[in-house]
């Protein structure tokens, strides 16, 4: 009985032992699910749709400048140039200065009811005017108002022209001009582009065009053509009455701060500023013809 009892006993006592270790690893194996859960790496946050990049603003602002053809005859090279008064004048010179390939762009000086300021063509269009932004108010559909630039030492406000490719600013130091007197330069002053690329002004009313042979401050301020500039070589040609070994040279050719020289060709000044060598060579090679 005893053995039997002993085998049933045993029976009992091995299912005891099965259930026990049953019960201990399934105690044991819940930390371990539990870790490994918690290893799993978190859900994946939605990403965003990607976007295509935006293009970047491409401003387009070419050199404020007119590059001619020039005919060459033996060592000389010769133009036709129109000045922004309408005069017109032929100009020839040894080819190595190569005008022509400096560029050209016009000046003229403005009276608005008896106050004086100056047309000018930035060399670098008007890039150098807006900077990319915008403008104050528009005045016209071609005349726009900008603010003072950083740096431009009491130039004031400017307004910008606009005349086909030319792009011109006429900046307001001081007080600048008032409403009135800026609606009507920008009606009144109108320009036109010739079949050669040269701008031709003109004004009327209270906008009257500084003549040639006037000035301001000792300096010229009728018509002119300038040639290069920057930090290049520059040719001012200045339509100049009676010019003489006393004509004062302009601002923009002696205020550069390199040697200058002048001669008068044909009632026309002929300013430059450069190196000897250059000043030598145009001094002594450039002929004017102005045409009747």
């Amino acid at each position: 009985m005893a053995d039997r009892y002993d085998v049933i006993e045993v029976g009992q006592s091995g299912r005891r032992r099965w259930i026990g270790l049953a019960v201990l690893v399934l105690v044991l194996s819940v930390p371990v699910i539990g870790l490994l859960a918690s290893r799993e790496p978190p859900p994946r946050a939605a990403q965003p749709t990607p976007e295509p990049i935006r293009s970047l603003t491409r401003i387009d602002s070419p050199p404020n400048i007119l590059q001619v053809a020039p005919k060459t005859k033996g060592r000389e090279q010769i133009i036709k140039v129109v000045f922004p008064d309408g005069q017109r004048a032929t100009v020839r010179y040894p080819a190595e200065l190569d005008l022509a390939g400096m560029g050209v762009r016009p000046f003229q000086g403005v009276w608005i009811d008896g106050q004086y300021r100056q047309v000018t063509a930035p060399y670098n269009g008007e890039i150098e005017i807006t900077r990319g932004g915008k403008p104050i108010r528009s005045y016209a559909p071609n005349v726009t108002l900008w603010p003072q630039q950083a740096g431009s030492g009491g130039r004031g406000q400017v307004l910008l022209f606009k005349f086909g490719k030319w792009a011109l600013a006429m900046y307001e130091p001081g007080e600048g001009l008032t409403f009135d007197q800026r609606v009507a330069v920008a009606r009144r002053l109108r320009g036109k582009v010739t079949k050669g690329g040269y701008l031709v002004l003109s004004g009327g009313g209270p906008v009257r065009l500084a003549r040639p042979g006037e000035t301001f401050q000792r300096s010229p301020v009728g018509p002119q053509l300038w040639f290069g500039g920057g930090a290049r070589m520059m040719v001012a040609l200045v339509p100049t009455p009676h010019c003489g070994k006393e004509t004062v040279i302009p601002f923009a050719v002696g205020g550069r701060g390199r040697p200058v020289g002048t001669v008068c060709r044909d009632g026309v000044q002929v300013a430059v500023s450069g190196s000897e060598e250059f000043l030598d060579q145009a001094l002594h090679g450039i002929k004017v013809t102005v045409e009747d």
